[in-house]
């Protein structure tokens, strides 16, 4: 466990005389004003100093075990110690330089027409080429149990097509920084200026094509416009250029009755997209897509200059240093295995029995709380508690890895750039053959040294990774009342996700199914749109909160802390002032301009520091609390109080 509670309030004391107006000022202004943002980080903060401890932590592990220090308690850590080594192995790396991405590049400058990359097209996605079309493997969302194909739109070289506006100025100054840095790369890799100049043009011409067709961050936050499927003849009219069909039978080898289209916007213009003037735009986006993509797994030159726009993006003035972006590497591609390690280590079976325990009392304080619930109906409460009732809890690690990693056999003679493309395509073709199987339910998609959580509506599931489990979210240092609003509260967030605007479309199953009355759904469609009006436009690092971006994460904030408080009040020794104090606490960061404004184009969360502030407004017991009165800032009218769950 880390430090306890106590010992941060003694060293950064609540301000007392700011509580009214501004809770998150008060609990972290001090620390905030005195942190100092690393040059290789974009923030500093609660999570993010959980993340530096962890990688701290297993960096030193890593070491002892590549050296012989620590025993290797299993096979499959063995290959992650070889493949560390690998990418710990600098002086090769740099020597190899391009070397091991020259056959990758070349595969590409080969493709002589579309009938050729129509005969490759289906190995090309096995192999994690960037290609037009992008094929993912998931529960149907009206079949939960049995995985289906989806396919969308490619990614944009900046974060979101909004990026592509004529009024915004973000364009103006990123692009050419990617301009620069792709032109850098493809020179390294040993085309002349001229041809990298060509490249880098051809290929933001074909971007600039896709941008309008692909959802936004904000569109894309809609579940309920996910759900388009078409028939794979219907996904093959896209375009003439290719033959998807057999495209999609390369990929799981048989022709889908259903395929799941989740940018249908963007299969309507393919075919304009993949004309015969387009062909030599699509192999310089190739090219530029690759190598974006796979420089920061060669030499140290190349993962300087690859960094570039991610860091500029960011604001960080400076790379990682090499030895923790190959860490970053190795633990990244071995996630799971090093996860299950973590997990076991500084984790164990007592904590995550103990935790299990409190995310059980959770879903009972909520089963409670809709029972009580005054606006829904008999009928749709009677639902909601099934679904409540079928949630699925993983907390801590999995009790057993993925058999994928079974696979991963680090070849020591190959490069590491071959050694992790073939584990890529390893699981690309894993991933593939779990078409129109059942659903895995119980599988992870974060690793337990994550420092997260996470809701799947499709699975109807809640995951805790370890990583998250320690202060200022938990700690056995801290009260109760404390820990209730730290991973109390997050635990409960995760189950509002399963009643937020997108989680309440899916059943217990976690199928896409109206479970509502007509009057119910219209009347939390009312209580949603109030939630989007109490964050939409709140000014903040120089611009606004999008209210429609953030509603899903904000209705769950609202229904954790709502529901933490519930159970904190049924603590013996219950205090509030520990339950709000410590939500304010981890929410607590510090971060680069470029970072803040890149969080609120992109990010479906709101900034930490307005959900520190805006959503304890919404409690009643806030205001008796800290004797919050009419005058005071952080005071919110009653009528103007969200309240969903």
């Amino acid at each position: 466990m880390k430090e306890g509670i106590s010992m941060v309030q003694a060293a950064f004391p609540v301000n007392q005389a700011e509580i009214k107006t501004n809770l998150y000022d008060a609990v972290n202004g001090a620390r905030v004003k005195q942190a100092k943002i690393p040059a290789d980080h974009s923030s500093v903060g609660g999570f993010m100093d959980l993340v530096d401890d962890i990688d701290k932590t297993l960096m030193h592990d890593s070491d002892a075990l590549a050296q012989g220090d620590l025993d290797v308690p299993t096979p499959e850590m063995s290959e992650y110690v070889k493949f560390y080594r690998q990418a710990m192995d600098f002086t090769r790396r740099d020597a190899e330089g391009a070397t091991p991405l020259r056959p990758r590049l070349k595969r590409i400058e080969g493709l002589a027409d579309y009938a050729d990359l129509n005969q490759q097209l289906a190995d090309l996605v096995l192999q994690g080429y960037p290609t037009p079309v992008s094929f993912d493997i998931d529960a149907d969302m009206k079949n939960a149990q049995v995985n289906a194909l989806f396919a969308s739109g490619p990614g944009l070289f900046l974060p979101d097509k909004t990026y592509y506006e004529p009024e915004n100025q973000a364009y103006t100054q990123l692009m050419p920084v990617f301009t620069k840095m792709s032109e850098q790369l493809l020179t390294m890799a040993g085309y002349s200026a001229p041809e990298a100049q060509k490249l880098v043009a051809a290929a933001k011409d074909f971007d600039a094509q896709i941008a309008p067709h692909v959802k936004s961050a904000e569109e894309a936050a809609d579940y309920s416009k996910t759900y388009n499927p078409y028939t794979t003849a219907e996904l093959a009219a896209s375009t003439n250029a290719v033959n998807l069909q057999q495209t999609v039978r390369g990929l799981v080898g048989a022709v889908p009755e259903k395929i799941i289209v989740t940018e249908p916007d963007y299969f309507t213009h393919l075919n304009d997209l993949l004309t015969d003037a387009n062909f030599d735009n699509l192999k310089a986006w190739m090219l530029v897509k690759t190598v974006n993509g796979l420089a920061g797994s060669l030499s140290e030159a190349f993962r300087q200059v690859g960094g570039q726009f991610s860091r500029a993006l960011s604001g960080k003035k400076e790379a990682v240093k090499p030895e923790k972006a190959a860490f970053y590497l190795a633990s990244g591609t071995f996630k799971h295995v090093v996860g299950d390690y973590y997990g076991k280590r500084y984790f164990g079976p007592e904590a995550k029995a103990d935790v299990h325990h409190m995310v059980e009392k959770m879903i009972g304080i909520y089963q409670q709380r809709l029972t009580d619930n005054q606006w829904l109906s008999a009928e749709t409460k009677a639902m909601a508690i099934k679904k409540l009732k079928r949630l699925g809890i993983q907390v801590g690690y999995p009790d057993i890895i993925e058999p994928i990693y079974y696979q991963f056999k680090v070849d020591e003679k190959a490069s590491l750039l071959a050694n992790l493309l073939h584990f890529d395509y390893l699981e690309t073709k894993d991933m593939f053959s779990k078409w129109n199987k059942p659903v895995a339910r119980d599988k992870w998609e974060m690793s337990a040294n994550t420092v997260n959580a996470y809701y799947h509506p499709f699975k109807n599931i809640i995951v805790f990774p370890a990583a998250i489990l320690q202060a200022p979210f938990y700690s056995l240092d801290q009260s109760a009342s404390a820990n209730y609003g730290g991973i109390g509260a997050v635990i409960a967030h995760e189950i509002s996700h399963a009643f937020d605007n997108n989680g309440a479309l899916f059943d217990e199953s976690g199928n896409l199914n109206n479970w509502w009355t007509d009057a119910d759904r219209q009347h939390f469609t009312q209580l949603a749109q109030q939630m989007i009006n109490e964050f939409d436009g709140l000014p903040y690092a120089g611009g606004q909160v999008n209210g429609k971006l953030t509603v899903s994460e904000n209705i769950a904030d609202a229904g954790g802390l709502s529901c933490a408080e519930a159970a904190t009040k049924e603590e013996p020794e219950a205090d509030l002032y520990e339950f709000f104090t410590n939500w304010a606490r981890i929410w607590r960061m510090k971060a680069t301009a470029e970072y803040q404004q890149l969080l609120l184009t992109i990010d479906v969360h709101a900034p930490g520091p307005l959900r520190a502030t805006v959503q304890v407004k919404n409690l009643d017991d806030f205001y008796t609390t800290f004797d919050i009165q009419p005058s005071d800032a952080m005071y919110l009218e009653p009528d103007k109080r969200v309240q969903i769950w």
